[in-house]
């Protein structure tokens, strides 16, 4: 009875720490105290492993051959670094693994939840629970008993977290993988738009550097053929300088070469039998342009 009950002041000072007159500790462990491990079921089959945690089990053994020198922590760091950088493709390998592994645990726990074994295994957890609540009980004032009660159910739920066997956990850990396949899915759609956006872009920038070479043969082309028309403007208005217009009279000069041109053609146009002369002179002078 001594022992559990303990002396005065150990139990003034475990009141103290649960009423909250001290900071609990990082990680709600006192100093000194082991954690205490859950109660692990032998018979329950064995736990899935996260695409993750399979490409550090593949890689490792072959990175720590490569780096003997590289202490573990940082051979983990460039495993997570690597794992980050991985292909989409390479990386879905392992998730795709992993995804089939998490459907044959739950196949395996399901018939495992219906065995004497489990049902056994359930019964030593629930006594285990009720001791550490009597114990945590004993000693207190009946006034205090419901707050100790919820305390001693905090801590057990801190040793235990939840307990992988129950329902609470499987809902859980359904609800995180359906989550997890939704946002895989999403980023591969994702990625794939990226690609094929890119690739848009590509070609957009293709187009354009074709367009611009276009653009340039033409500037080059025009230039050329406008060289050649003001040449061959100032051909003419000297050829055609002695040649004035029947009527008017007008000669041409390099700014009125193109009036000038038009005129002369409707004029001969309009009545070649009475303008005979003036085509004879006309086609002298185009012969000695072609010359």
């Amino acid at each position: 009875m001594d022992e559990q009950t303990g002396s005065p002041a150990a139990n003034a000072d475990n009141n103290s720490q649960r009423n909250g007159d001290e900071k609990p500790r990082r990680g709600s462990w006192t100093k000194g105290r082991k954690r205490k491990k859950p109660m692990k079921d032998s018979n329950a089959p064995k736990a899935p492993l996260t695409g993750y945690v399979r490409f550090m089990n593949d890689r490792r053994e072959q990175l720590r051959a490569e780096r003997p020198d590289v202490p573990f922590p940082e051979i983990t760091r460039m495993l997570g670094n690597e794992w980050s950088k991985l292909p989409p493709e390479e990386k879905q390998r392992y998730l795709d693994e992993a995804e089939r592994d998490k459907e044959r645990y739950m196949r395996e726990l399901e018939k495992y939840q219906k065995t004497e074994a489990y049902k056994h295994f359930t019964r030593k957890v629930q006594e285990k629970q009720k001791g550490k609540r009597h114990r945590g009980d004993v000693g207190h004032q009946v006034t205090n008993e419901a707050l100790h009660e919820k305390d001693a159910e905090g801590k057990d739920r801190t040793v235990f977290d939840i307990p992988i066997f129950t329902e609470e956990f499987l809902n859980h850990s359904k609800a995180r993988e359906a989550e997890l396949r939704q946002l895989r899915k999403t980023n591969m759609e994702y990625e794939e738009r990226n690609a094929a956006l890119q690739k848009h872009v590509e070609s957009m920038r293709g187009a354009v550097e074709r367009l611009e070479g276009d653009v340039m043969q033409e500037r080059g082309r025009n230039g050329l053929l406008h060289q050649h028309l003001e040449t061959l403007r100032q051909a003419l208005s000297s050829s055609f300088s002695t040649i004035p217009l029947p009527g008017s009279g007008e000669t041409p000069s390099l700014e009125t070469i193109d009036s000038y041109m038009k005129k002369l053609h409707s004029i001969i146009v309009s009545n070649p039998q009475e303008h005979e002369n003036l085509i004879n002179t006309v086609r002298e002078v185009v012969n000695r342009l072609d010359r």
